[in-house]
C-alpha cells in the first residue's frame, strides 16, 4: 500500500495528470499479483456505469446553463438589494449569492467562475482591494459543494452506500452556518479597514429595492425549493433531479430571460460535455486506485493503525479532520473521495459515528482543499478573473480560511448541525 502512494505522489510532484497518476500507481499491484490488464478498463466501466453518476454531467450543465442564462446576475442583483447597506455589503452579497447559486450548481468551482466574473470587477469598482475580492470569491466558492445539490455528495454517496437524499439534506444547516460566518467576517473586517463604500441606510428605498429584485428573481429563487423539495418530498430522485434542474435553467434561459440564443446551445453543451469528461476519467482512474487498496486490504490496516493510537471518537475524528487538511491541499477532490472514503468510513462507523455526519465532514474538509494552495481550483479562477497572482491572493484569504476551520471544527463535533434536519 504504502509503495503504491508514494508513487502517486511522485507522480503528483512530475505534475502527470491526476487521473494517469492513479492509474499509473495503480499498475505495479496488477503486475505484482498477474492480473490481466483487461481488468483496468473493466473496473473503469462498471464504475462509472451508475445511474447516479449521471447526475454529475446534468448538475454541471445546469450549473452552466444559469452561468450564461441570466440566473447569476438576477442572483446578484437579489442578495445586494438584501444586505448591499451593511459595511461590505457588496462583498457580503458575494457570498450570500454564492450561498444561492450554490443550491443550483452543485460546483465550487462553477459558483465561484459564475459569481466572480460578475462581482469581483464590480467589488473593484466599490474601492475593494482586488485580492480581498478574490478572497471572498474563492472562500464563498467551497459553499457550492456544501449546500446541496453537491457532486461530490453524489459521488460520495455512490462510493459508501449513504442516501444521497440525507446527504444532501445534512448540508442545508452546515452550509448557512458556514455563509453567515462568513458575512460576519467580511463586516468586520471592512469595518477595521474601511473597505467599500456605503450608503446611507433608508427604510422605503431598501423595502422597495428587495421588491424589485425580488420581483427579477423570482422564477430563479423556486428553482432551489424545486429541486431540493423534490427530492426531499421524495417526488423524484437526486438524479432526476439534475434532469429537472437542466429542463428549468433551458426554460429560463431560453424562453423566459431571453438570454441564451438557440445558437449558442451547442457551445455550452459541448462545454459541459468537456468539463464532465474531466470529471469523470479521474472518478475512473480513482476507482482502479481504490480497487487496488481494497484487494490490498487497506481499509483494515488503516483501521488496525488508527485503533493503536486510539479507540476514541473524538481523537479519530481529529486526526481525520488534520488528515484531510493535508490530503485536500494536494489531491483533487474527487480522486480523494474514490479513495479515502472506503478505507475512513468503516473506520468511522465501526467507533459509531453516524455515516451520514461523517460524510459531510469529508465533504467539508475537502471543500477547504479547493482555497488552499498549491492546488485549490477556487484559488486559480478567483486569480484568473481579477487578474492576481496567488502570492497576492494569500494574505487576505488568510482570515477566511480561519473562519472555515473553525466551521468545520464546529460541524465535526455538533452533529446536531448535520443530522436536525434528517432525524
Amino acid at each position: 500500500m504504502t509503495f503504491l502512494i508514494v508513487i502517486m505522489l511522485a507522480l503528483f510532484a512530475l505534475s502527470v495528470p491526476i487521473a494517469f497518476a492513479l492509474g499509473i500507481a495503480a499498475l505495479p499491484f496488477f503486475l505484482e499479483r498477474r492480473l490481466p490488464l483487461i481488468a483496468i478498463p473493466q473496473v473503469i466501466f462498471d464504475s462509472m456505469d451508475s445511474f447516479v453518476l449521471l447526475a454529475v454531467p446534468l448538475y454541471v450543465l445546469a450549473g452552466r446553463l444559469m452561468m450564461t442564462g441570466g440566473v447569476a446576475r438576477r442572483l446578484v442583483e437579489f442578495a445586494v438589494s438584501l444586505v448591499g447597506f451593511l459595511r461590505g455589503g457588496l462583498a457580503a452579497a458575494t457570498v450570500l449569492t454564492s450561498m444561492l447559486f450554490a443550491t443550483i450548481s452543485g460546483s465550487s468551482a462553477a459558483t465561484a467562475a459564475a459569481i466572480g466574473s460578475t462581482l469581483i470587477p464590480e467589488m473593484e469598482r466599490k474601492k475593494y482591494p482586488r485580492p480581498f475580492a478574490a478572497a471572498v470569491v474563492a472562500s464563498s466558492g467551497e459553499l457550492g459543494v456544501i449546500i446541496p445539490p453537491s457532486v461530490p455528495m453524489v459521488i460520495y454517496a455512490v462510493i459508501t452506500g449513504v442516501s444521497i437524499t440525507d446527504l444532501f439534506i445534512a448540508g442545508i444547516l452546515p452550509g448557512i452556518m458556514i455563509g453567515l460566518s462568513l458575512i460576519l467576517t467580511i463586516v468586520v473586517v471592512s469595518s477595521i479597514r474601511n473597505y467599500g463604500e456605503r450608503e446611507p441606510f433608508q427604510l422605503k428605498p431598501y423595502v422597495a429595492n428587495i421588491g424589485v429584485a425580488t420581483k427579477r428573481a423570482a422564477l430563479s429563487l423556486v428553482m432551489p425549493f424545486i429541486i431540493l423539495g423534490g427530492i426531499y418530498g421524495g417526488v423524484f430522485t437526486p438524479t432526476e433531479a439534475a434532469v429537472v434542474a437542466v429542463a428549468y435553467a433551458l426554460f429560463l434561459g431560453c424562453i423566459v430571460y431571453r438570454e441564451i440564443p438557440l445558437k449558442a446551445l451547442p457551445r455550452i453543451f459541448a462545454e459541459s460535455a468537456f468539463t464532465s469528461s474531466i470529471v469523470m476519467i479521474i472518478v475512473g482512474f480513482a476507482f482502479v486506485f481504490a480497487y487496488a487498496l481494497a484487494l490490498m486490504q487497506a481499509p483494515q490496516q488503516v483501521a488496525a493503525a488508527i485503533r493503536g493510537v486510539s479507540s476514541d471518537p473524538m481523537v479519530f475524528l481529529l486526526l481525520v479532520n488534520l488528515f484531510l487538511f493535508v490530503v485536500g491541499m494536494f489531491m483533487e477532490t474527487f480522486a480523494a473521495i474514490i479513495i479515502l472514503a472506503p478505507v475512513l468510513a468503516p473506520v468511522a462507523q465501526q467507533l459509531g459515528i453516524d455515516p451520514v455526519h461523517f460524510g459531510l465532514i469529508m465533504i467539508v474538509n475537502l471543500a477547504i482543499g479547493m482555497v488552499t494552495p498549491p492546488v485549490g481550483v477556487n484559488l486559480f479562477v478567483a486569480c484568473g478573473i481579477a487578474n492576481i497572482t496567488m502570492e497576492q491572493l494569500m494574505r487576505p484569504l488568510l482570515v477566511f480560511l480561519a473562519v472555515l476551520i473553525i466551521n468545520m471544527f464546529i460541524i465535526t463535533y455538533v452533529p446536531w448541525l448535520s443530522l436536525a434536519l434528517i432525524r
